[in-house]
């Protein structure tokens, strides 16, 4: 087998060709001034780049679809710095082929140190209702070992095997920390980062290529993280109702706009913390993916499509 270019080190490549096996993350026909060409997202466990098919664009479309492993012999190329792929030659690759673990993304903390921090937050739960739904719900060694290995995102954020749980430990610190700075129950704003993500687990599935399961699109992670935690409550003879009741509004609301699917705007002091804590390491994440991908002399990040900007990669 040739010896894999991870996408990371494409830059070195420029102005060379390169040939190999890469996943076609997204694929887009367009029209140019030229005709129709193929926008392709390639991607490996290293990261991603743009690459575009030239010739018999409509013909090559035919061949893959997003989400499948290309092979591809193509040129690096330097567009407007950023560091793209000409491809001259591409087809379907069999799973035969290739190594799947070239294209499994990992988050860069250990899988031992994030079930240790969120076991550590579940602990700092002091409510002993709230303290015995968490343990309810994350001691199903199943299901934890699915939480564990999940993403948090199909794109964008924390789309990575451990993903979720890295997610879910950062939104939870985040909380401990505002809790210290407005008059909230933290018992409640703690548990309501740890489980506002929950039912990601059944949201979505695959590792290289990450998609929404069926439950996923037609029923989404924030109603079913309601139902998990009602089933879980009702599991624990004499649960509060009021307790029950805040901590469902956390879930349902923490997406905060109805235009962003919050099924609930936040309407408790604690749920607005939440949405906010939760946005801000979505974002902070999703913004250092695009700058770790970017090549090392790099001055901008790739387009952020989601958010309709560039960023400058500071060096001072």
């Amino acid at each position: 087998m040739e010896e894999h270019i991870y996408v990371a080190d494409m830059h070195q490549h420029e102005n060379k060709e390169i040939s190999g096996f890469y996943l076609a993350q997204e694929k887009e026909l367009r029209e140019g001034k030229g005709g129709s060409f193929i926008r392709i997202k390639i991607r490996d466990r290293s990261g991603y780049a743009t690459a575009n098919v030239w010739k018999d664009a409509a013909k090559t479309s035919e061949l893959f679809d997003a989400g499948d492993v290309v092979y591809i012999k193509a040129q690096v190329v330097n567009y407007k710095g950023q560091t793209q792929l000409s491809i001259q030659n591409l087809r379907f690759a069999d799973k035969s082929e290739f190594d799947m673990g070239f294209f499994v993304a990992k988050s860069r903390f250990e899988a031992e140190f994030l079930a240790e921090r969120f076991w550590s937050f579940v602990d700092k739960v002091e409510h002993e209702y709230l303290n015995r739904l968490l343990h309810e719900i994350f001691d199903d060694k199943e299901y934890f070992g699915k939480f564990l290995e999940a993403p948090a995102a199909k794109s964008w954020h924390h789309n990575y095997v451990h993903g979720l749980i890295e997610h879910t430990v950062a939104v939870a610190a985040l909380c401990e920390f505002v809790s210290a700075q407005y008059p909230v129950s933290m018992d409640l704003l703690i548990s309501g980062a740890l489980l506002h993500d929950a039912a990601k687990v059944r949201e979505y599935h695959g590792q290289a290529s990450i998609d929404f399961t069926d439950d996923g699109r037609l029923l989404g992670h924030l109603s079913m993280g309601d139902e998990m935690v009602v089933e879980a409550a009702g599991r624990i003879p004499g649960f509060p109702h009021e307790v029950l009741l805040n901590l469902r509004h956390l879930i349902l609301s923490h997406h905060g706009e109805y235009e962003k699917a919050s099924v609930r705007l936040p309407q408790t002091l604690e749920a607005i913390l939440l949405h906010h804590c939760d946005n801000l390491d979505a974002q902070s994440a999703g913004v250092c993916q695009l700058l770790d991908a970017a090549p090392p002399d790099a001055i901008w990040s790739e387009y952020d499509k989601l958010n309709n900007r560039y960023y400058r990669i500071v060096k001072l």
